[in-house]
């Protein structure tokens, strides 16, 4: 999927499915709930949040809107590497009607985090070597707050995953990513090891349905 060369027709078809992934794992709305208690719910008070890597921006995008339809004024931002994703992200917000907005960055080229009251970051770290990782965390760690949602690798969410995909998508790029994204993923252990040597001290990490795993971090006060 990550294939600058794929044909625009095929990468859409792919996107389409990772779209159907998204809503039945409820991968914004796990975002959701674990930025609530870090930013609270004051309506009179705008927060800044931005998706890293955010792909074609359908998380993004659903969790602009899961903030709007509750009333909070979150100001909700996404940037990705790839300009043909960040343009099919722009288009899709218009489409959809959604306040986000999207720009083109490397989040591992000296992406500056501190004006941002949180940033997530959804299925991105399994693309990731070690010290990629480590890089990355601690480039985030800037923003006054990190969710980081991601797979885990077991033999147990390489099968389910495996099934998962050929159900919810006919792209044959995701029949293939899918499972070698289980593969390539951490366990919980070694997103937290991977996380203190980022300089992320006392960072959490637990599971979340179906299959993932979230790290949550917050700057000491």
């Amino acid at each position: 999927m990550d294939d600058p060369s794929l044909p625009e027709a095929e990468h859409r078809r792919a996107l389409d499915g990772l779209a159907r992934i998204n809503a039945v794992s409820r991968t914004a709305q796990s975002l959701y709930r674990r930025l609530i208690p870090l930013l609270g719910t004051d309506p009179d008070r705008p927060r800044r949040i931005l998706d890293v890597a955010c792909g074609d921006g359908d998380n993004t995008l659903r969790l602009a809107r899961l903030a709007a339809s509750r009333g909070l004024p979150w100001r909700v931002s996404g940037c990705d590497i790839s300009a043909r994703s960040v343009a099919f992200a722009t288009q899709l917000a218009e489409q959809r009607g959604i306040d986000a907005t999207f720009f083109q960055a490397d989040a591992l080229g000296g992406l500056d985090t501190r004006a941002y009251d949180a940033v997530v970051n959804t299925l991105f770290l399994h693309h990731l070597e070690d010290e990629a990782i480590i890089r990355l965390l601690a480039t985030l760690r800037s923003a006054k707050h990190i969710v980081i949602s991601d797979l885990v690798r077991s033999a147990y969410a390489y099968a389910v995953t495996w099934a998962g995909v050929r159900l919810l998508s006919r792209s044959r790029v995701v029949h293939v990513d899918g499972p070698l994204s289980v593969r390539a993923a951490l366990t919980p252990a070694e997103l937290r090891d991977l996380a203190e040597r980022a300089g992320l001290d006392k960072a959490s990490v637990g599971r979340a349905w179906p299959m993932r795993q979230v790290l949550v971090w917050s700057q000491p006060a």
